[in-house]
């Protein structure tokens, strides 16, 4: 005991004092939201920064300063993981027909089902590499459908958009948006929209901006997910997307153009409005 006064040059008396004390309603706050910011933070997967984090702690009741969460974050080490730019993946050097642009960038709508956007990207795993389809739904900015293939053809996009047109119910005709790959042009594909009586719209050439929503899940999923994996199969591969985006990125991330909800939670608010005006 004396080492330790000695060290903290205090005396006896004031040591004893400041152990009776103990730690302060501060501190032991500060302590108590420094927990929920790491629970939060570890069941994001190590994804939210500290908007996010704020919003997850307003749904758990908890309201602090954005400035204060951030603060308690930066001095734990707790961050989101960075983005890396990534390459365009479809080929649109190619003769086949091409739609005009319908979307023309409106990516807010507020009908559900009324516009899908899709694209393809690649995931690197030691067996080679592996080709990923999606189509987003713009109202909720779900994942609808999605396909993996070891080949980047015609079928891996008309495989992802049957998935979202069976979750969907056949019903649905919504106008679909892509870049001008080949796959999105070809006769398998454009023959399947007009089965359905779809509507096709496709970016600008060379203009990625057009398919921003696409472009931005994907630059999500590389960051939140490829890019910190090392994965030595395709079956490994795909069930880790599987899960990132079923599980996690329709059902759990919250999503800041959704106001802080996920997409299945926008929908359902969405789905209770409707029930609630019918009854009205």
């Amino acid at each position: 005991m004396e080492i330790q006064c000695r060290v903290l040059r205090v005396s006896r008396a004031g040591f004893y004092s400041w152990l009776k004390r103990g730690i302060s309603k501060q501190d032991s706050e500060r302590q108590e939201l420094l927990k929920e910011i790491k629970l939060i933070h570890k069941g994001s997967r190590g994804n939210y920064g500290s908007p996010r984090v704020q919003e997850a702690l307003k749904k758990k009741g908890i309201h602090h300063n954005h400035k204060k969460v951030e603060k308690i974050m930066k001095e734990n080490g707790i961050s989101a993981k960075r983005k890396k730019k990534f390459k365009i993946t479809t080929d649109s050097n190619h003769k086949l027909p091409i739609a005009e642009n319908v979307l023309n960038r409106q990516f807010q709508t507020e009908e559900k089902d009324k516009v899908w956007v899709s694209d393809i990207t690649y995931v690197s795993t030691e067996e080679g590499w592996l080709y990923l389809s999606v189509f987003i739904d713009l109202y909720s900015r779900k994942v609808l459908g999605w396909s993996m293939s070891s080949w980047i053809t015609a079928e891996l996009v008309l495989n992802a958009f049957r998935m979202a047109i069976a979750k969907r119910g056949y019903k649905v005709s919504p106008l679909v948006h892509s870049d001008r790959g080949s796959q999105y042009a070809s006769d398998m594909f454009v023959d399947e929209l007009k089965l359905r009586s779809c509507d096709q719209s496709m970016s600008r050439k060379g203009n990625c901006w057009d398919n921003a929503v696409a472009e931005s899940f994907f630059g999500t999923l590389k960051t939140e997910l490829i890019h910190n994996e090392k994965f030595k199969t395709k079956k490994e591969a795909e069930e880790k997307i599987f899960d990132y985006v079923e599980i996690f990125y329709n059902r759990q991330r919250l999503h800041s153009t959704l106001n802080y909800m996920t997409p299945e939670e926008f929908e359902m608010s969405d789905l209770l409005k409707e029930k609630e005006l019918k009854v009205a």
